[in-house]
């Protein structure tokens, strides 16, 4: 794995409204929807067949690891969920893993992550153990959270990741408030905060837009659009369905982003960061990604076609990142295939670490909810 990469890249230029002359917005913005989906797979085919790759074989083979193991992780995660090894709740991250490795790449080493409940790959990005995670998902004391936070809370501090949240939208405010101490403390860094698509029907997340352009916060507010809020559709919840003019009601520079391909992911961020620490506030990102299964373990997906699922992974972005390696003889299919197979045996030990490891001591149900203080009538 290479250390992340951040690359100097044109600056960002703000979006402007949707032409809409007929004065039916709505109908206007459905149209462009549809038409940036068309343009989004040209632009996707075109890229296969390009002579040049945008970035370095180092890079390129970073992403390739790196959505790899998120993808291999996922999926061992699903499988120990129905043996029933792994409970409670438990959302994937599958098919979205360029929305995590593309950001990794574009940002430096000390900028700070937050994001929602849907949280195992973007820690796995970030450099935090397996192990860790794994330990985490099965409530073990030697996991990330020391078994106390499972799926839905995973922290690493050291990585800069402040963790998942399993409060629709909560975790929104709390990247502005990471971002205002960033600035305060005049770090250079910025906070990346992620969010569902259905987050943004939450009044905080308008309360916190406002606040970072106020305070021009060093914030890329990141929304995921997979295309539904559990099961229903965005086109069903609001009126507004390109999610990321949202941010024009606050002068926040923003942008609808192709999240099935890891390159456009990186130059955004890279854009959206270089804003940030210019002082110039925060970016608000739509990255239009997909879940290839269902919103959580218990859900089916009956909500959404074979068809719309088939075409999606036509364009998975691990698939795409290979076929650029492949075609820049940067490495051969056997090479890769090896590089696939100790990402499995990777996160096989990392389940052998979990089952291993021992649970909590029940006195830490006392420990790690106040910040500091002695609280003897407790610990006896």
């Amino acid at each position: 794995m290479i250390n992340r990469l951040r690359l100097y890249l044109p600056q960002h230029k703000q979006v402007n409204r949707l032409p809409c002359n007929n004065g039916n917005l709505k109908t206007a913005r459905l149209i462009l929807m549809a038409d940036t989906k068309d343009k989004a797979k040209a632009k996707s085919a075109k890229a296969k067949v390009q002579a040049e790759p945008k970035f370095s074989k180092e890079t390129y083979m970073w992403w390739f690891e790196s959505m790899k193991l998120m993808r291999r992780f996922e999926e061992k995660s699903g499988q120990l969920y129905g043996q029933q090894k792994i409970k409670g709740f438990c959302h994937l991250y599958i098919g979205q893993e360029a929305c995590a490795a593309g950001a990794a790449s574009a940002l430096e080493k000390g900028d700070k992550w937050i994001t929602a409940y849907r949280d195992h790959a973007h820690p796995l990005a970030l450099g935090t153990s397996p192990d860790a995670i794994m330990a985490e998902l099965f409530a073990k004391a030697t996991g990330c959270s020391k078994g106390k936070g499972g799926s839905m809370h995973i922290f690493d501090k050291e990585v800069g990741f402040m963790g998942g949240h399993g409060i629709v939208g909560a975790q929104v405010p709390l990247g502005a408030g990471i971002a205002f101490a960033e600035k305060y403390n005049k770090t250079g860094k910025v906070c990346i905060c992620y969010m569902g698509d259905g987050a943004v029907r939450q009044g905080a997340f308008h309360e916190a837009l406002n606040m970072a352009m106020t305070w021009k916060l060093p914030v890329i507010f990141v929304i995921e659009n997979n295309g539904y809020a559990m099961g229903t559709s965005v086109k069903r919840t609001s009126n507004v369905v390109e999610l990321y003019t949202l941010g024009e009601s606050y002068d926040i520079p923003s942008e609808p982003v192709d999240a099935m391909e890891v390159e456009s992911v990186h130059e955004a961020v890279a854009r959206a960061a270089e804003r940030a620490r210019a002082g110039e506030g925060p970016t608000l990102l739509e990255f239009r990604t997909y879940r290839y299964k269902g919103h959580s373990m218990s859900d089916p997906a009956k909500y959404r076609t074979k068809e719309e699922l088939e075409d999606y992974k036509g364009r998975d972005s691990i698939e795409s990142v290979k076929a650029t390696i492949l075609k820049n003889g940067w490495a051969t299919e056997e090479e890769l295939d090896e590089i696939d197979d100790k990402i499995k045996q990777r996160v096989a030990d990392s389940v052998k670490f979990a089952e291993e490891s021992p649970y909590p001591d029940p006195k830490e149900l006392y420990t790690d909810i106040y910040v500091e203080g002695d609280y003897p009538f407790i610990m006896d």
